[in-house]
């Protein structure tokens, strides 16, 4: 024995009897007394040291301290340790990541308490954190089932608002832009954010779900010790998380990079954890655990002649590649361990919409373990007290008062702006609940990439303290739209759509708006400053400018038939300055009110000469105009609206005693309704030149306003009929075909509609029949840059039409 220990010199007494012990079993490697040595060594380390004998190598690891542990550890003998008498074994239940597969661990915690299994730790990752950690605060299986599988966790998931939530200004931007690439633009170069979700919504969520606990305490003091594991994106090591804040350490677990934004925590900036290891086998024998009850749902490979893209390629590469780290850790699992792989079928990472069948499943698999399981089911009794000790945890807290607050604002938005949406004060009593809304409130304002609060003790005090991050791919942002309509006879156009939005120039709110429409027939360029007034009530000044060219096709009223030949075409160009006051109508729209000074130009691109001069005269139209604008948008979807209204009516009223003024009212109107995957649509829309001291047949007027085109009288050429005075209507029926998606489309719909309506030249004929008349028939989807539909239409008199547009409409 000395021989060996004077080979592990200058060691503690603890880690020489270590150091012994490898000597020994390196000497009789192979021989049968090699058991009964290593518990002999086991035993002179200890109890303690007896337990981290049965662990294998392991590589440094990182707690939240940001402190390196060394937790190598010796290999043992695959076998469950030697019981205590009167004491029964540690159980450790391990749960994996698996996104919305991992409703399975509701059922198989539900399944658990069913059969009276104690859980006394509880090692997670990725979606198996956030229900093992919300389990692990004091919640019953019963309580997870209601509150996850009752909500939907794919909007949680994903950030999506109500977009009827949304400020009036992001609705209008995303009617206009349907190509949702978040882009923006600073020092010099085009940044993008760094995931396609910030999880402000998921970690409110958590909170509201866990309002008792503490944001700075030991995941040890919780009703069932818990550890999540993230991963540091700078060295790529596991981080442990054991303390701090239970929901951040979650969202931090689940945050799967390109989808979900990187989480700060304790100056790390951390990812999945997944990615390290995805059913942390390891962590819970480093948590004590005895006995391990480990629960794999992450997702099995495709079949590679399924992989069609390279997004599923790249998908089915990070599969492999957790899948390995799964396979090592399984492998640690000793013969009185139980491994539950639940059978969840088709069941994907991102299918939230399917709660109950995840639950079903995981129920299913711990029935089907149960054999295993029943030597460590408790007798009520028992059952009973570890209940009470759960509910007894000193982690949960009565109402705390808050003591101070401090905002911590990143960026150019001061720190008075986010004080501002706080209804809370100093010695009022924390309500996580009622902060996480005002912090939605902040959150879809649009100025922020993230937005948190949290409630720590410091020197004594109650400190709240709330963050909130301006967009890093800032400070401008860029927005993009994207039209094409084809008639398949030779007509068709195009739109590109580019917008600039440079909000917060200033302390005080000031926002630069630009947005840029080229076409084949338009070309448009407004620019608009907004300086908000009247505090936080919303109001705003808007001094703005606009100058766009368009050009018209003129056709003859005699014919009407898609091949009709234009008998000229009009350049319109317009110039228009103005000052406007916006007024928000809280979250239902706003209104504009304001003067400008605009002028028009009416030109023939060809003409022909007749005896009073030209056929179609030259028109130019200058004055000042009083404008007012109500806008009201409640759809739920701009692209393909299932249910909501929508409402645009704007009036323009000359004045200053020129000869050639004329006043403008127009108005549309759309409202939709859904049951299952019927929609029904119903869209209007009038509008009137009145006023003009002109001739009724004069040009401004007779160019005002035009139908035809795809759902705008679908069968005839793209505005084919112009006037002074409109009329439309449209019924439209979808189908969502949830069954069958076209490639390239997110959702596939089968369409059909109605449409009638007529212009006119003269106020005395306005709303005279018989209307014109339009039917279509369509399928389509929602793509990557907005709406697609491809149908064909038809009108009496032969009149037929095949379309094919990509782009919004209305």
């Amino acid at each position: 024995m000395s021989r060996f220990a004077a080979d592990c010199p200058g060691l503690p007494m603890s880690r020489s009897l270590s150091c012994i012990a490898r000597r020994l079993r390196t000497l009789v490697s192979g021989c049968q007394l090699l058991p009964m040595l290593l518990a002999l060594a086991a035993l002179a380390l200890g109890p303690q040291h007896a337990r981290a004998a049965d662990h294998p190598a392991q590589p440094a690891r990182q707690s939240t301290a940001g402190v390196a542990t060394d937790v190598a550890t010796e290999v043992a003998e695959q076998a469950a340790p030697p019981a205590v008498p009167g004491k029964r074994a540690r159980v450790c239940l391990v749960l994996s990541g698996g996104g919305a597969r991992g409703y399975a661990h509701i059922g198989v915690i539900r399944a658990l308490e069913k059969m009276h299994v104690p859980i006394d730790c509880i090692a997670a990752t990725s979606m198996g954190a956030v229900v093992g950690g919300l389990y692990a605060s004091g919640l019953s299986a019963g309580e997870l089932e209601a509150k996850l599988s009752h909500i939907n966790l794919s909007d949680i998931a994903f950030d999506r608002n109500e977009r009827a939530e949304l400020p009036q200004a992001q609705r209008e931007d995303d009617l206009q832009y349907p190509i949702g690439i978040s882009a923006g633009y600073g020092d010099g170069k085009i940044k993008f954010p760094t995931g396609l979700v910030q999880g402000n919504r998921l970690l409110a969520l958590l909170q509201n779900l866990t309002p008792h606990l503490p944001a700075d305490d030991a995941f040890d003091k919780l009703p069932t010790p818990f550890r999540t594991i993230a991963t540091d994106l700078g060295t790529g090591v596991p981080v442990v998380l054991d303390h701090g804040s239970l929901p951040r350490a979650i969202r931090a677990s689940v945050a799967v990079p390109g989808l979900f934004a990187p989480i700060k925590v304790n100056g790390r900036v951390l990812v999945d954890g997944g990615l390290v290891s995805n059913l942390p086998v390891q962590l819970a024998r480093d948590m004590g655990a005895d006995v391990i009850i480990a629960v794999n749902i992450a997702s099995p490979l495709d079949d590679p002649e399924s992989l069609d893209s390279p997004a599923a390629v790249t998908q089915q590469m990070v599969t492999i590649l957790t899948n390995q780290n799964v396979a090592t850790q399984k492998a640690l699992l000793k013969p009185g361990d139980v491994l539950i792989e639940p059978q969840l079928g088709d069941l994907s990472f991102t299918d939230f919409s399917r709660a109950n069948d995840g639950i079903q499943g995981g129920w299913n698999a711990v029935l089907a373990a149960e054999p295993k399981l029943a030597s460590l089911t408790l007798p009520e009794d028992a059952w009973q007290t570890y209940l009470a000790a759960r509910k007894g945890s000193q982690a949960v807290a009565g109402p705390v008062r808050i003591d101070a607050i401090q905002i911590r604002s990143q960026g150019r938005i001061p720190a008075s702006f986010v004080r501002k949406y706080l209804g809370v004060n100093e010695g009022d009593t924390y309500d996580a609940v009622t902060l996480n809304r005002e912090m939605a409130q902040l959150s879809t304002s649009g100025d922020f990439e993230t937005v948190a609060q949290e409630l720590v003790t410091e020197d004594g005090r109650n400190v709240l303290k709330v963050e909130a991050q301006q967009k890093s791919w800032g400070p401008q942002f860029l927005l993009f739209g994207f039209g094409v309509s084809n008639t398949f006879n030779g007509q068709g156009g195009f739109n590109l759509q580019l917008g600039h939005r440079y909000p917060w120039i200033t302390p005080g709110g000031l926002e630069w708006r630009n947005d840029i429409v080229l076409g084949s027939t338009q070309a448009k360029w407004r620019t608009e400053l907004r300086q908000p007034v009247f505090d936080r009530l919303g109001f705003y000044l808007a001094p703005y400018a606009e100058y766009g060219r368009k050009r018209v096709d003129l056709y003859a009223d005699t014919a009407p038939n898609r091949n009709t030949d234009p008998l000229t075409a009009y350049r319109i160009e317009t110039a228009v300055a103005g000052l406007d006051l916006g007024v928000p109508l809280g979250r239902l729209g706003e209104f504009r009110a304001g003067v400008n000074y605009q002028q028009v130009n009416y030109s023939a691109l060809y003409n022909l000469p007749i005896n009073t001069g030209r056929l179609f005269p030259h028109a130019r139209v200058r004055q000042p105009t009083i404008r007012a604008q109500l806008t009201i948008d409640q759809l739920d979807d701009p692209l393909f609206p299932r249910t909501g209204y929508y409402l645009l009516a704007t009036n323009e009223l000359a004045f200053g005693g020129t000869d050639n003024r004329f006043n403008d009212a127009h108005a549309k109107a759309l409202w939709a309704t859904s049951y299952g995957r019927h929609t029904l649509n119903l869209a209007a829309e009038a509008a009137a030149t009145y006023g003009d001291h002109r001739s009724d047949n004069s040009v401004s007027g007779g160019l005002g306003f035009t139908l035809g085109g795809f759902q705008h009288l679908s069968a005839y050429a793209q505005d084919q009929f112009s006037g002074n005075y409109l009329l439309y209507g449209r019924l439209t029926y979808l189908n969502d075909l949830r069954e069958f998606i076209l490639p390239g489309l997110r959702t596939t719909v089968v369409g059909a509609s109605l449409e009638a309506g007529d212009v006119w030249l003269r106020r005395k004929n306005f709303g005279n029949g018989p209307f014109k008349t339009s039917a279509s028939l369509f399928i389509g989807g929602n793509s990557a840059i907005g709406p697609l539909y491809f149908g064909f239409a038809a009108a009496p008199q032969g009149v037929w039409n095949l379309y094919l547009q990509l782009g919004r409409v209305f």
